[in-house]
Formats: C-alpha cells, structure tokens, sequence
C-alpha cells in the first residue's frame, strides 16, 4: 500500500493524491497564518455586512466544493447568527431565480479549487443578475482562475486564495477541500476558532503517522467492500458526502459508495446493505447529537458481521454501541485531542480517514488514483457544459 508518508512507487498513479493527503497539516497551519495576516482586510470587508440582520449567507460550490458549504452550514449559521444556506452552483446555474427566489441583501460565499468550471464563474454572475444586492466572498486555490481574476479588483468582492500547493494536481480534491473548508471557518467563525488550525494540524499528523490508523484501513479494505455507506449528522453529513464521493472519485466507480444522515439512513436507504459493505459512522462531539450517532451504530452493529461498522469519533462511545463481537470499542477510529471543538471542525481531521480509505481501495483495483478516469469521461475540471442566458 502506498501511503502518505512513504514515497510512492513512480509507477502506481498515486504520487499526487499522495503528496496531498500527506501535506494537509502543513498547509492548514499556513492557511491559520494566512487568515490572520488578512483579518484586516476581511474584517472590512465581512463586518459591515454579518452586523445586518437582514443578510443571506449563501454558500456555493460544485462537486467536493458544494461539500464544503454543507460542512459549514450549521455551524456558521450559528456563530453569526444569520441566515446560512449551502447551494451547490450546478443548482444555482440550473435554476437562479428558485435558488436565490428572495432579494435579499446576499454574501455568496463561492468555493472553487481551479475557479475554472463553468458553474463558479455562472453562479457568481447570475446572482449579480438576479439579486438586487449580492457581495461576493471568493475563496480559490488558483489565482490565475477565472473566478479569482473576475472578483479581483470589484468593491464588492473580496478573494480569499489558498496557499498553491492546495491547487491539487490529482484527480480528487483532497487539500483543496480542506484548505477552503478552513478559510472560511476562519474568516466567518472569527475568534471563537483563534487557534483551531494548530489542533486540527496535530491531529491529523497523528492520524497519518498512526500505524494502527494504516492497519484498521488495511483491515477494511481487505475485506474488499463493495459498497461503503457513510453516516453522519449535522455538518458531518457534508462529511459523508464528501467521504463517498471520495471513494466513487478515486476507484473510478468500481465501489459504490453512499451517503446520508444517522437518522435518515432507516428511511428506506438501509436497503443498500448486503453481506459486502461497510459503514462508516462520523460520531458527533454534541452531546445530544451523538445519541442518534450512537444508536445507529449500536443497531448496525447488531446486524452486520464483527468490523463490517466502523466509528470516527474524538471520545470513547457509550457500551451498547462498541463491536459485541470484541467486547470493547476496538471499532472506532480516533481524532486526538478534538473531544472539545464543534463539528465543523471535527470534520477536516476526520476527512484524512476518508481519503486514505479512497487511496487505498483505488490502489487496491489496480485503479492509478492521479487518474481514474484516463479515457476522460469524468475530468479534473468540468467540461463539456453549455451555460444557456438567463432572460430578463
């Protein structure tokens, strides 16, 4: 198994998706000092419009980028206050006038590692077209982009870039997301979260550094799934979203993998289980959100074979929900010294588990994780999209 410590065989199709996974702590204590060195400039762009009560935060984004704003979401909303609303740009595009229906004053928060697909550039113009006052919050890997050229030099913008190692090379987003993902907790969350960017970086040096964290995804793996379901609740159903793409991404669709909420997998989507699947359960720090987290964890581990339910969780769950096959919590995966912070955070530590499972069932396909699609028919950047004018 190639993995983000070691160096990668030049001839597996890894070396990018590896070097990307592996250098998230880093450029997440960049992006803590990027932030900082621009909270000037932020606060006087951010703070005149986060004092109206009146305002719409509306976060965009396609594909992994869309994930991002529903990682945020809820947690934002209630740091600011404010109404906040994750919209991927592929519906925005699709459908301006239904997806920003009330003009109201707007902050478009648009997420885009290249900021070259044709949806970030469309949404950002047809929210110009359709609301009566929008202000832009651009947040992009690529400063050459067009999204981050468009914005440059408007009042009501303000570009946020990323440090350019984020610009991943591989095919699926990995540092992208979670550089972004932080920038804007940053940037929006403000000082509730100072310090937030040198605790999630040392935890996810202990993830990747872990040799029991490579095992246990060994061990899963190994049991070669084809199906991989992800839960979680509140901001970690972003999470999951993110986490099942990562695996469609990466093997090139050869496993399936799927999404939903703790509560909302019983309702109809638990069909998907078969003696070849694993699920993996993203646990809560909120205490009474955990308990929805717990008891689907207890009741899967109660029908599916012993380590077919895995847990990601920052505290020791409840008894009626650890593995009765071994006895003990041996099923959930770590995230070291997070037991305190919210979930928006919990988040980007515990995406690193999700990249490594995606890099490892890729490899194990005999899939060249860079390029999973080499005939093209799914690309690194978007093509193939035709914008159609809105009529006035």
């Amino acid at each position: 198994m190639t993995s983000p410590s070691s160096t990668p065989p030049t001839d597996d199709g890894a070396a990018n998706t590896v070097r990307e996974i592996a250098q998230q702590p880093r450029l997440w204590r960049e992006v803590g000092q990027l932030v900082a060195a621009s909270r000037d400039s932020l606060d006087t762009f951010l703070r005149p419009l986060t004092a109206r009560g009146d305002l719409r935060v509306v976060l965009t984004g396609a594909g992994t980028s869309a994930y991002a704003g529903q990682v945020l979401q809820a947690g934002l909303a209630r740091r600011l206050g404010l109404r906040v609303d994750a919209v991927a740009t592929t519906d925005l595009v699709a459908d301006p006038r239904g997806c920003l229906a009330e003009d109201v004053p707007t902050l478009l928060v648009s997420f885009a590692r290249s900021g070259d697909s044709p949806e970030s550039v469309a949404a950002a113009d047809l929210a110009d077209q359709v609301l009566t006052e929008v202000h832009h919050l651009v947040i992009t890997c690529n400063e050459q982009g067009a999204l981050a050229l468009n914005h440059a030099d408007r009042p009501t913008s303000h570009v946020l870039l990323m440090p350019a190692a984020a610009n991943d090379q591989g095919f699926a987003m990995t540092s992208s997301f979670t550089c972004m993902t932080l920038a804007a907790l940053l940037a929006l969350g403000g000082g509730a979260y100072d310090g937030i960017a040198e605790r999630l970086a040392d935890a996810a040096e202990l993830i990747l550094k872990d040799g029991a964290a490579d095992r246990a995804i060994g061990d899963l793996v190994g049991r070669a799934p084809e199906r991989i379901v992800y839960l979680g609740s509140g901001a970690l159903k972003g999470l999951a979203e993110e986490s099942a793409l990562k695996v469609l991404e990466l093997t090139g669709g050869t496993v399936v993998a799927v999404a939903d909420s703790s509560m909302g997998f019983r309702h109809g989507p638990k069909a998907v289980l078969n003696d070849r699947t694993v699920v993996v359960v993203y646990v809560s720090n909120d205490p009474y959100t955990r308990q929805y987290d717990e008891d689907i964890v207890a009741e899967l581990r109660g029908n599916l074979p012993g380590g077919r339910v895995v847990t990601v969780a920052a505290g020791a769950l409840r008894a009626s929900a650890t593995d009765p096959e071994a006895g003990a919590d041996v099923g959930t995966w770590p995230l070291p010294g997070l037991d305190d912070v919210d979930d928006v955070a919990l988040a980007l530590p515990a995406v690193v588990y999700a990249q490594l499972i995606a890099l490892r069932a890729s490899l194990a396909g005999g899939i060249r994780p860079d390029q999973p699609f080499p005939s093209g028919e799914v690309n690194r950047v978007v093509r193939g999209v035709i914008l159609h004018p809105l009529a006035r």
